[in-house]
């Protein structure tokens, strides 16, 4: 999973849902996806993959405009409403999500390209989003559709990546591609640590703000226990953790701070141990196998 480039032309659709839904906290593959959808070699429509949001609780409806100008604004509704929309570009060839909008300009996430996140202007989005409808006689009439499929949870749904042009062109520069490919296990991680929230109106803290604050901490004391690893390539782990949970606005409460602390500790200890390895503890003798 993640967020990278598809393998084969034809699994767009299934790449466009997965990553519709994961702005929107949930997780799937593409691969459960086409499998829900029925992709095949032929691709995937609007009603296979709407079959395929409904399996994860969501809605996605055809919106369909005539006038470029009504399109845009449509689009910019849905997006700073938090909901993803899926649209169907190059003559409706090619399955691309709309995530975010900012003074003009959107953020695009096209895995038919290496660095799927791609920021393209109103014209560009424009010229490929458009499909002319041609009349009866093989002449292209004056027609022009806009289709725009914005993914609609059924019921509230706590976690939602705020994306923003800077966290684009943060994440689009080469030394954080891999945060990129792993984007949905910190997310899978991250969401599992703030599974109790606050309850309205209780003290919250963000999940950022406490890394933030126990950073220097956790490398401190992950660095005791284990000195053979490199204290930048764990601090850049925190900082890729930082920078999901405040993407999604992710909280814990105040009461669990110690708590979180204490899962952030194992997450970091097993990364180190899984990456620059760790030498057995506390072993006695050699102990005879079970067959």
């Amino acid at each position: 999973m993640g967020i990278y480039e598809q393998p084969g032309k034809w699994e767009c659709g299934p790449f466009a849902l997965k990553h519709a839904l994961l702005m929107r906290g949930v997780l799937a593959s593409e691969r459960e996806i086409a499998g829900l959808a029925g992709t095949g070699p032929d691709g995937t429509d609007e009603k296979e993959l709407e079959r395929a949001a409904a399996h994860y609780g969501c809605g996605l409806p055809t919106v369909r405009r005539f006038e470029s100008d009504a399109a845009r604004d449509e689009l910019i509704r849905y997006l700073r409403d938090g909901s993803p929309c899926l649209l169907c570009i190059d003559g409706w060839d090619h399955w691309v999500t709309a995530v975010h909008e900012e003074t003009g300009q959107f953020i695009i996430l096209d895995s038919d390209k290496s660095e799927v996140i791609e920021v393209v202007d109103w014209p560009r989005l424009r010229q490929r989003w458009v499909y002319h409808d041609e009349a009866g006689d093989g002449r292209k009439s004056a027609r022009k559709i806009y289709d725009l499929h914005p993914l609609v949870p059924e019921r509230p749904l706590p976690d939602r990546a705020r994306f923003s042009l800077e966290r684009a062109r943060y994440l689009l520069q080469p030394e954080n591609r891999g945060l990129a490919r792993l984007w949905d296990g910190y997310v899978e991680d991250l969401v599992a640590i703030c599974r109790t929230r606050p309850s309205q109106g209780g003290r919250a803290l963000a999940l950022g703000e406490l890394l933030r604050r126990h950073t220097e901490l956790l490398l401190d004391e992950l660095a005791t226990w284990h000195g053979g690893i490199k204290r930048q390539a764990a601090r850049q782990v925190l900082d890729r953790m930082r920078f999901v949970a405040d993407t999604y606005g992710l909280v814990i409460r105040q009461s669990d701070e110690k708590r979180t602390v204490a899962a952030l500790s194992m997450i970091l200890a097993l990364w180190s141990a899984g990456e620059f390895g760790v030498e057995p503890l506390y072993r006695k003798v050699p102990v005879r196998k079970i067959r």
